[in-house]
């Protein structure tokens, strides 16, 4: 009987996708999912030249498979994960590959890690973005931890991957978890830049009052300049899209409530874990939990009377700050999740590269764009970068767009228009490049009602004051 290179268990859109880009780039892969439906369309869909094959039993799967099996999970987070490991391991044999190609929060790949070590089986948490056509035509993959295994892989990940200047878009991304830590970063900033991008959209809407047609003009451009970027792109093409119900454009049409998928929220968590601030990607995410307060947004709106919004004096200057906001605030977006993946590095141990994050984020996935060329400059001068605001060529584009920025949140600001993630952006800034925070007064005062202590300026040591009240 043939033997197949691959497997892959989960055929929904995503599986069914990568499967044929694996197909696609000469290599045989098999397929199984509960669904029988799902299984047929994928033989259906395949074309002649593509060896794959759709299995009905997990048996048959797996003694379609050549050895060491190689085996990729395309199946929601969670307890599905857990479900399929719990079948399928008992037919696995010493030295095969299961590699988890779904958002699972790191911890419970760290878990199964040590479930499947024990067994004498390899397992693989690997990150993959770029949605529906990324996954088809060629994502960005982030694969994490067995070495071993990895090496076996990736020939197929640098083949099906997204290609930038002829390279590949997938790269070892640390020991453990490290794959699915990088993913759950990688979201945690895109949050954080499509929470830029509506705010932008909102203040040339209500602050600028231009309609659709002027705002694909403007993010055309954009995406024509030093903007470029998936996620500016794709809301170009938005606001061009008409309603097939009505008669207006689809976008006008969309309830202002948005939906989460948990890596946001991962990510700010672990920030606060290990102690690292990402304000911009904490509000972005905490302004979809709003968003779902509709009701109660409607009842505000009426008991607070909106305040007029004053219109800039000269539209086309607006634009280009609002333009220049946004490039910085994203900027500063980036900065905060790399700071975070630094921290995570070190506290688990993952020897994330960060150069290899930023080079194979370049292309196929959600948060591609032409500012990382930038970043992966910077960690070539200085692999061991702890933040990217501190290169010094970066520090030059920062300084020339930071004015703009604060003239951005001061118009929002001013006229009642909510810019929770531009606020935010700036007051990281502000805060991380101040040499002295007013933080003295609150070690005082932590001191004066709970004896915390404080260290001082001017000698080393930690003390402690009787503080005198004066009831004055």
């Amino acid at each position: 009987m043939e033997r197949y290179n691959y497997g892959m268990v989960g055929l929904g859109v995503m599986g069914r996708n990568l499967l044929y880009n694996i197909a696609d780039n000469g290599f045989s892969i098999a397929g199984f999912d509960l669904d029988k439906e799902k299984v047929k369309k994928l033989e259906e869909g395949a074309t002649s030249e593509m060896k794959v094959k759709g299995t009905g039993t997990l048996e048959d799967f797996v003694s379609a498979l050549e050895t060491p099996r190689k085996i990729i999970l395309m199946v929601p987070a969670g307890k599905p994960v857990d479900a399929v490991l719990e079948s399928i391991t008992p037919l696995l044999n010493s030295g095969d590959i299961v590699i988890d190609a779904g958002n699972s929060y790191f911890e419970d790949t760290n878990r199964r890690i040590a479930d499947l070590a024990s067994k004498n089986l390899h397992f693989m948490g690997m990150g993959v973005s770029g949605g529906e056509k990324g996954a088809r035509t060629g994502p960005s993959i982030m694969p994490g931890g067995d070495v071993e295994a990895f090496h076996l892989l990736k020939p197929m990940l640098e083949a099906i991957s997204a290609k930038v200047d002829q390279e590949a878009c997938t790269a070892y991304m640390g020991k453990g978890s490290a794959g699915n830590y990088v993913k759950m970063v990688h979201n945690g900033i895109e949050y954080a830049i499509m929470q830029l991008i509506s705010e932008a959209y909102d203040l040339l809407k209500r602050g600028a009052k231009l309609n659709n047609e002027q705002l694909y003009e403007v993010f055309r451009d954009w995406n024509n300049g030093d903007m470029n970027s998936f996620l500016i792109e794709i809301t170009r093409d938005i606001f061009q899209q008409k309603d097939s119900l009505t008669d207006n454009y689809l976008v006008d049409q969309i309830l202002d409530k948005a939906g989460a998928k948990g890596t946001g929220k991962w990510t700010s968590e672990q920030a606060m874990e290990i102690g690292v601030s990402i304000p911009t990607i904490d509000i972005a995410v905490t302004s979809r939990i709003l968003s779902a307060y509709k009701d109660e947004r409607i009842q505000a709106s009426g008991l607070y009377s909106e305040k007029e919004i004053t219109s800039p004096e000269d539209i086309n200057i607006f634009i280009k700050e609002v333009g220049d906001a946004l490039y910085l605030a994203t900027l500063i977006s980036y900065a905060q999740g790399l700071s975070l993946l630094v921290k995570a590095s070190d506290e688990y141990h993952f020897e994330i590269p960060l150069k290899d994050v930023v080079k194979i984020w370049r292309g196929g996935c959600i948060i591609r764009s032409v500012l990382l060329e930038k970043f992966y400059s910077a960690y070539i001068r200085n692999p061991n970068l702890s933040n990217i605001l501190l290169d010094k060529e970066i520090s030059i584009i920062v300084k020339e767009k930071v004015n703009s920025l604060r003239k951005t949140a001061a118009f929002a600001a001013l006229n009642g228009i909510s810019s929770l993630g531009i606020q935010t952006a700036l007051g990281y800034f502000d805060a991380y490049t101040t040499e002295s925070l007013p933080v003295n007064l609150i070690q005082a005062q932590r001191d004066y009602f709970g004896a915390h202590t404080y260290q001082r300026i001017d000698r080393e040591g930690v003390f402690h004051t009787s503080w005198e009240s004066t009831n004055n």
